[in-house]
């Protein structure tokens, strides 16, 4: 038993931090330097006076004690970074839809009519914060389908989301983070009115809906828009279920920067090992591969795209069984 003295609530000890510390890195992988101890002070100390208690030291003991799961999911959720915003880094949505997505949709056996027997186009959000992310994506996806009841739909004048609803029977979006508040905020998909200034004007009028009367200031992404993303809880240390599949685009943008070196290239190889023959992994612009790994090639700042094996370049159109229909995924 780890005898901890028992100071005021603002104030945590060193011996307290360092214990803090190696909880937070074994269960997230977060690596919490000294500078980051005033932070776990503010993020934490609400729940200590929610719980009316004394101490880092009893608040320690409390999420690591047998049933303290529910705290220590609280926990982790104080302590994640969740700032986001729509179409961040926006030179990677523009190579995603000047390129990437043209490409896929010229090639043999694909495209998003299913009626022309075209596989699903698989994406996952590896760390979806609040939902701005996956959304941009699904933004993006719909708007490379060439679809010209969709088009007529994104020009019409009505406020925002007024036109005809908007299908797409060939994207599956996998979004995935730690912080169940996170994930309950993204599922809601309602975010402060003025994040419409990230949003380019025609794609709010489609994909966005404009709140009113008790809802003013707020909006929120339409039904058709929001049934395209899959949210699950999960932590990037883990390995990906099976059931996950492979995936054509990964996103893991601005979360590796809180990691240590091993602990990132441990996270980067299983992203790798989840990608779809010639898929392509996007990573925040300060987190790129420094002695690149051999599978992948980078294509652009911070974007990689995986090599095929020698002589299966055309591997691209036969994907494996787990990779060949929508999201799936139980509970």
């Amino acid at each position: 038993m780890i005898s901890i003295a028992e100071p005021s609530p603002r104030t945590l000890s060193d011996e307290e931090f360092a214990m803090f510390q190696r909880l937070v890195k074994r269960l997230s992988g977060i690596a919490l330097g000294p500078q980051k101890k005033p932070l776990l002070l503010c993020r934490l100390g609400p729940r200590l006076r929610a719980l009316g208690l004394r101490s880092f030291g009893e608040y320690y003991r409390r999420v690591t004690a047998a049933g303290g799961e529910g705290e220590l999911v609280n926990m982790l959720d104080c302590i994640c970074t969740n700032e986001t915003h729509f179409f961040r880094e926006r030179e990677q949505f523009e190579l995603l839809e000047r390129e990437i997505l043209p490409a896929w949709h010229a090639s043999a056996g694909h495209g998003a009519p299913s009626a022309r027997g075209g596989r699903p186009l698989r994406a996952w959000s590896a760390a979806c914060s609040t939902g701005e992310e996956p959304y941009s994506i699904a933004m993006a996806l719909l708007d490379s389908l060439p679809s010209p009841d969709r088009r007529a739909a994104a020009g019409q004048a009505s406020p925002w989301a007024g036109a005809a609803p908007v299908g797409a029977p060939g994207i599956c979006i996998l979004a995935t983070d730690l912080s169940a508040r996170a994930l309950d905020q993204a599922q809601r998909a309602v975010w402060p009115i003025e994040r419409a200034s990230e949003i380019p004007e025609q794609r709010l009028r489609t994909y966005m809906l404009r709140g009113t009367g008790a809802s003013a200031g707020l909006m929120k992404a339409r039904p058709e828009l929001r049934e395209l993303v899959t949210f699950r809880r999960f932590n990037l240390l883990d390995a990906a279920p099976k059931r996950f599949g492979l995936f054509d685009l990964i996103f893991c943008r601005n979360v590796l920067i809180y990691f240590d070196a091993a602990t990132k290239a441990s996270i980067v190889a299983r992203l790798i090992a989840s990608l779809a023959p010639s898929g392509y992994l996007f990573l925040g612009h300060a987190e790129g591969l420094h002695g690149a790994d051999h599978r992948v090639r980078c294509v652009a700042p911070s974007v990689y795209r995986l090599q095929p094996p020698a002589g299966l370049e055309g591997s691209r159109n036969t994907p494996s069984p787990e990779h060949a229909s929508c999201l799936r995924i139980s509970e």
